[in-house]
């Protein structure tokens, strides 16, 4: 059965659609059912469980909004370029997701909850915890939304923008730590800025030197096998810095003097290998193409475990937070280690979350920004795991959807600018238009100068059946210049709607994110004042 019959039954079974959808509505329940019932048994006897197990509740929700909506980034790309089907990438992405939430995503976690707000200004542990709370349930809330509408948002701003709502709201702004809260923001801006250029710059590199060449699977069997060596030593040195760091802390320069070895040695296993699949390929865009496929697969799972080791802070930081402050008795700004409970509310909400609802956003990171093929797509890759580098060692909390579709912007632009895109193509298209309009007016004047002749030669009888023929072929030619030219007007790599759309999100969601905690929390104050009234 092929895709457009699936399609026409999906239509025709509306049914089919809303049992589907209850299905999923379902499984998110249960899942929440179970950390509820399993925070209420496992913490029974501990004061002030009831906060506990809200908090769980709310980290449960986030997390899976998280999946929904940010793990998108990470496969997007590759699910757009046709290198993984929709199944494949929610799989390797589920199972890196939470790998790299449990293995390597504690030191986040900590980092998260204590560098925006100052939880010494609390002095009661009861508002702190309220404050985190609020800060849970308004990121999830408005990452539920924006997963609706169909807009890739980032997670990080979503949890910073409620903590700080949240924080404001319990002992004002003060409490905000505004020099950190402004390298975040600078953050927003040079995170999709950086990844936008360096993946224009690979996709620069990949063209120049492979695609508009003429022997490009000669070129291709020299060139993809360092670009292969150089993600290898982006994600290893990642990698290191994140994922070993609670055995072994290596620092950066270790980091990378290992990873660049690491990077040499595959690229001397990868290139017999890319030679030896040269030579089966015809010298087209198309093998060129399919030479990245295997590289994608393995840079999705990276991004994937990458992005559970980052994000799994938006989920559970304030989570975290909440169990620091009841299990120490009030005593919340101290360091306390991160419960693998609490790390595993994070790690599998995500893959759940990614399993219901993560389609949806994987198409529209994948295909509806631009049109992404596998050597774009790991230019974007190569972008996300070199910016999450750069702004790891400047300590900044990146979001990864900035970097990823800043990644897909900058590849489509870069296409703009080299095909120098509507210019050239309308002017062609006009100057064409022109041309052959000019030539069937003239086949029309001269049919209608013969036609007027009263006694018309042999001569003439057969110039006019030829006009007939040769301005009926015109006229067809004229008609679809005619609307090849409208076309033309409206052709862009980027889909500037798009762009507007996922810029206005970007945009509000922390403001968006913190009037909603502010909101929750300054009505508990209120019902708390009326009732204690």
């Amino acid at each position: 059965m092929d895709m457009k019959t699936m399609r026409t039954i999906e239509k025709a079974s509306p049914l089919n659609k809303k049992s589907e959808g209850m299905m999923r509505i379902a499984i998110a329940f249960m899942f929440i059912a179970v950390v509820f019932v399993w925070t209420s048994l496992s913490h029974d006897g501990v004061a002030n469980n009831t906060f506990l197990i809200i908090g769980a509740v709310f980290g449960a929700y986030m997390a899976m909004n998280i999946g929904a909506n940010d793990v998108a980034n990470n496969v997007g790309p590759a699910v757009g370029s046709g290198a993984l089907t929709m199944f494949a990438a929610i799989i390797i992405a589920a199972i890196f997701e939470a790998g790299g939430a449990l293995i390597a995503g504690g030191e986040v976690v900590k980092t998260i909850k204590k560098g925006i707000i100052d939880p010494g200004m609390i002095n009661d542990p009861q508002v702190f915890i309220w404050a985190m709370t609020a800060a849970l349930l308004s990121a999830a809330v408005w990452l539920n939304f924006a997963t609706y509408v169909g807009a890739p948002v980032s997670t990080t701003h979503s949890i910073v923008g409620g903590v700080m709502g949240g924080g404001i709201a319990a002992a004002g702004f003060g409490i905000v730590a505004w020099g950190t809260m402004g390298k975040i923001a600078a953050s927003w801006v040079i995170s999709p800025v950086l990844g936008g250029v360096i993946a224009a710059g690979f996709l620069y590199f990949i063209k120049t030197q492979i695609v508009h060449k003429e022997d490009m699977l000669e070129n291709a069997k020299k060139i993809v096998p360092i670009l292969i060596g150089i993600m290898t030593v982006a994600f290893a040195t990642y990698l290191m810095l994140k994922g070993i760091k609670k055995i072994v802390k290596i620092d950066f320069p270790t980091a990378l003097a290992l990873g660049s070895a690491i990077g040499v040695a595959i690229y001397f296993v990868v290139k017999p290998l890319i030679a030896k699949a040269s030579e089966k390929l015809e010298n087209t865009k198309v093998s060129v193409n399919s030479l990245f496929t295997i590289p994608l697969i393995f840079a999705a799972a990276l991004l994937s475990f990458a992005h559970g080791a980052n994000d799994v802070a938006n989920a559970i930081g304030p989570l975290a937070a909440i169990n620091d402050a009841i299990m120490s008795g009030g005593e919340f700004g101290g360091k306390v280690g991160i419960p693998i409970w609490v790390m595993g509310v994070g790690a599998v909400g995500i893959a759940i979350g990614l399993a219901l609802y993560g389609p949806k956003l994987i198409r529209t990171v994948g295909s509806e920004i631009t049109e992404l093929d596998q050597m774009r797509a790991f230019s974007i890759a190569m972008a996300a795991a070199i910016t999450v580098i750069i702004a790891s060692q400047l300590g900044l909390p990146v979001s990864s959807t900035h970097i990823a579709v800043g990644g897909v912007f900058g590849v489509g632009f870069l296409r703009e600018f080299l095909d120098n895109s509507e210019t050239n193509f309308i002017r062609i298209t006009r100057e064409r238009f022109k041309s052959n309009k000019k030539e069937l007016d003239k086949l029309e004047d001269e049919f209608n100068k013969l036609d007027n002749v009263e006694k018309k030669t042999k001569k003439e009888y057969q110039r006019i059946l030829e006009l007939i023929k040769l301005i009926e072929e015109k006229q067809e030619i004229v008609k679809e210049e005619k609307k090849e030219f409208k076309s033309a007007k409206k052709i862009k790599y980027v889909k500037r709607d798009a762009v507007k759309k996922i810029i206005a999100a970007w945009v509000i969601t922390v403001p968006a994110a913190a009037f909603l905690s502010a909101r929750s929390e300054e009505r508990r104050v209120g019902k708390e004042g009326r009732s204690r009234w």
